[in-house]
């Protein structure tokens, strides 16, 4: 198949704003149900309708305003996903203020400089501790903050402002000006007025404040409702931080398309709350997926055998299902067998009603899709940035090709440069960074083409590839180019490994460090010598398990060609975390902290003393 440098989706999308979307779906739907969730982390579900929403967003808009915040000013929520948090971003669409998401995962520097940078003057936050955290912040940057605080705590500060007094004198206020004069407020917004400013979580340096208008946010909206269909009953599991562009622009989508949305307990639950909660549209990162797949293909004994049996049934199934020829008679028969003993009981421990996923935030390995797809589970892999609201690209039913990011979304251009670069134009494209006119230039040209800083390539069907980042590309000494993304991807669907970063840039020879699957390791010794309960640092002092992981990764990579092939591997006891600072909180790997971080183990690959050994263990 041949590639070509240029795709577009042509479209007319009508100009809009998120607080019209919100009004408009509130009033078309005040009786149903809009939101589900856990109050006080409880097992039971409190159902909120869309009139209860409008009642709320009321109040907590009302409340912005009775605390002196202009239209135009900035209001930050440092919470983790949960209720509140959609309740206040709606909030302050409608009240005309400008949102500033910041992870919950992040340390009290890293909010200082965002409340700082944003200029914030009110801070939305979940718990004692994020509030706390807020505190600290507002004092390392003297600036005069106001805090409310969601969680009922005793042992609230006298400067924080508990949830439901802030409430209280929100409804208040808005009793007092009537619902048209809120109405009248939330109508002012234009759609090219700034909705919010998202720090991106960067790999280096500060972040940027990336400005998304109310268009570039409802354009996507638009845009995805004209590639899935709606249908009657679909309901959601929230569980990616909100924070983060793509589970916020999915969780308009679902709110104008009147689908049901439940947030999970934590990111730590999902596994038992998609079975409560049995949903048909699941965002989610490619961890999700990898967890599932190696959970269901890392079984032992003769359940192993029947796995393995049903996963090379599954993938002959799926290989001429996604050919569009016909399984023959046999084929379908051992199928039919392979989903009741295997593909079923999949489809069960996620709830038994998904009627698609979606993937977004790192390349999903191809094997991975493909089992899922045997499964009868389809992963919806897609495409997109902070700085394009984010969707770009993404699979649909009618459009579906496993490896590829898909199709553009309706009124979106993709052009590969001549460097292989992945430029993107549409109106999902940010208006600029944050106070950084340099910056702004640098990522949109004079021809409105954001350059995304990935590498990719375009098939002639118009299916969109990612193969690398360019500030990932591995250069060898000899002047090979290496993107590591791939081979990392392959490796996770190995049971032994869990996490796995590639180096060798202006080295003489590609390495790989990896953070094994210490479970998988740990039933392994127990299978082998009947000793379990081992610790991490015990389990990789063993040469058994050195020997495993050297054939296990090296019979993964067999196909490379002799430059791509990592030559060394490094294991690593501790994961790669947000809060040691080796992920950013979308789980994209910070090579360069983590090249620095291990550079004494890095450095012990290529000494000459050490040519003849393959495995190294982090000491």
């Amino acid at each position: 198949m041949g590639f070509i440098d240029y795709v577009s989706n042509p479209a007319e999308l009508p100009l809009g704003t998120l607080s019209e979307l919100f009004l408009t779906a509130a009033d078309q739907r005040s009786e149903e149900l809009a939101f589900r969730h856990f109050p006080n982390d409880s097992d039971h579900i409190e159902d909120m309708s869309y009139g209860m929403v409008y009642e709320l967003v009321r109040a907590v808009a009302m409340g912005i305003r009775g605390l002196g915040i202009e239209r135009g000013n900035r209001v930050a929520i440092l919470s983790e996903t949960r209720v509140e948090w959609s309740i206040c971003d709606y909030a302050c669409l409608c009240a005309g203020v400008l949102d500033v998401p910041i992870y919950s995962t992040l340390a009290v520097p890293q909010v200082a400089y965002i409340l700082e940078d944003s200029g914030s003057s009110l801070v939305f936050t979940s718990t004692i501790e994020q509030a706390e955290k807020a505190l600290a912040a507002s004092h390392q940057i003297n600036g005069d903050i106001q805090i409310v605080l969601f969680d009922k705590s005793e042992s609230t500060p006298d400067n924080v402002l508990g949830w439901e007094d802030f409430l209280e004198k929100g409804s208040t206020l808005s009793r007092d000006i009537g619902n048209d004069a809120f109405r009248i407020m939330a109508m002012e917004a234009e759609p090219d007025d700034v909705a919010t400013i998202l720090y991106t979580s960067g790999t280096t340096g500060n972040p940027k404040g990336v400005m998304l208008t109310h268009n570039n946010l409802w354009s996507n909206v638009t845009a995805t409702t004209r590639v899935f269909s709606h249908e009657k009953g679909d309901n959601s599991l929230v569980f990616l931080p909100l924070s983060h562009v793509l589970q916020r622009m999915v969780s308009y989508w679902l709110f104008f398309q009147g689908d049901t949305v439940t947030y999970a307990h934590s990111m730590e639950t999902v596994a038992d709350d998609i079975k409560l909660v049995r949903p048909s549209i699941v965002v989610s990162v490619p961890r999700l997926y990898e967890k599932i797949y190696n959970a269901v293909t890392n079984a032992d004994g003769l359940k192993r055998k029947l796995v393995q049996w049903a996963q090379r049934t599954g993938a002959y199934w799926a290989e001429d299902k996604l050919s569009g020829r016909e399984p023959s008679y046999v084929l379908k028969l051992k199928y039919r067998l392979a989903d009741v003993l295997v593909f079923k009981k999949v489809r069960a421990a996620m709830g038994g009603k998904i009627r698609f996923f979606v993937s977004g935030g790192a390349p999903l390995a191809k094997e991975i899709n493909h089992f899922f797809f045997s499964a009868g589970i389809w992963i919806m892999e897609g495409y997109g940035l902070t700085e394009t609201s984010p969707v770009t690209n993404v699979n649909s039913f009618e459009d579906f090709r496993i490896g590829t990011v898909g199709k553009p979304v309706p009124g979106t251009e993709i052009r590969i440069s001549k460097e292989g670069e992945i430029l993107i134009r549409g109106p999902q494209v940010m208006k600029s960074y944050y106070n950084l006119p340099d910056a702004t230039a640098q990522a949109i040209d004079s021809e409105g083409w954001f350059h995304t800083g990935d590498v990719g390539e375009i098939d002639e069907d118009g299916f969109l590839s990612i193969t690398g980042r360019i500030k990932d590309i591995i250069v060898t000494a000899s002047g090979k180019n290496v993107s590591p993304q791939p081979i990392e991807n392959l490796l996770k669907t190995n049971r032994f490994v869990d996490q796995v970063v590639m180096i060798g840039d202006r080295r003489n020879f590609c390495v790989i460090l990896v953070v094994p699957s210490f479970s998988d390791l740990e039933s392994w010794v127990l299978n082998k010598d009947g000793i379990g309960s081992l610790d991490a640092k015990t389990l990789l002092a063993r040469k058994d398990v050195q020997d495993l992981m050297r054939e296990q990764i090296f019979n993964y990579l067999k196909d490379l060609a002799p430059f791509q092939s990592p030559k060394k591997i490094g294991l690593i006891e501790s994961p790669f975390t947000i809060e040691d600072g080796t992920l950013t909180p979308t789980q994209k790997v910070k090579r360069r902290v983590v090249e620095e971080r291990y550079s004494t183990l890095i450095e012990g690959f290529y000494l000459e003393e050490n040519f003849d050994q393959t495995v190294f263990v982090e000491m």
